[in-house]
């Protein structure tokens, strides 16, 4: 008798677990998101991303194994019709754990489970950044005045000069320095005669 009431309580202990993850896996699915202690949650995810796994091929079969674990008709259907196609293409690693601030009562460590595909605010919408880059050393000397250019002809191989190119600042802009020059002269002079 004694032998029978030990096998027994153990038994009550894995239904328990068994219940819970599978209760917890339904809340996980159809929520997206749950918060639970960090023990619970590292426990969530090995029993929840190969069901998720399960789900990408949708047959009769997957859909069985699925159904017994979760024993939920609802989320087994969420899984294979919302959850299932958004993470096709992603290898593993369906779900992320965040850890959050201890518990009050009794200072139990808090944490986060949630579906990565399904977090808006992390997900990757926005275009790819281009890479700066910045380079040192020194800035290439150019000459304002003229530069000459050279090219080589297709028949002969010779070098011969095609033009020469000048590069001069436009009239306007000339005159707004030429202004900005007398204006500098003007202000000086008139801070000098202040000073007599």
């Amino acid at each position: 008798m004694r032998h029978g009431k030990k096998i027994n309580h153990l038994s009550r202990t894995a239904s328990h677990r068994k219940a819970m993850l599978s209760n917890m896996a339904c809340s996980l699915i159809e929520h997206k998101r749950i918060n639970t202690t960090l023990a619970k949650a590292k426990a969530l995810r090995k029993y929840v991303e190969p069901l998720i796994t399960k789900s990408k091929d949708d047959t009769t079969h997957n859909r069985r194994v699925v159904f017994k674990y979760l024993q939920n008709k609802d989320a087994s259907s969420i899984l294979f019709r919302d959850v299932a196609p958004k993470i096709a293409d992603r290898p593993g690693g369906y779900t992320r754990i965040i850890k959050l601030n201890n518990r009050l009562g009794d200072n139990a460590e808090m944490a986060m489970i949630e579906l990565v595909d399904f977090n808006e605010l992390l997900l990757d919408n926005k275009p790819a950044k281009k890479k700066s880059r910045r380079r040192g050393g020194a800035k290439k000397a150019t000459s304002t005045n003229s530069s000459t250019a050279t090219a080589k002809t297709s028949d002969d191989n010779e070098t011969i000069e095609d033009a020469v190119v000048v590069e001069e600042t436009p009239n306007p802009v000339k005159e707004e320095v030429v202004n900005k020059k007398e204006e500098s002269s003007d202000d000086e002079s008139k801070k000098d005669e202040k000073k007599d």
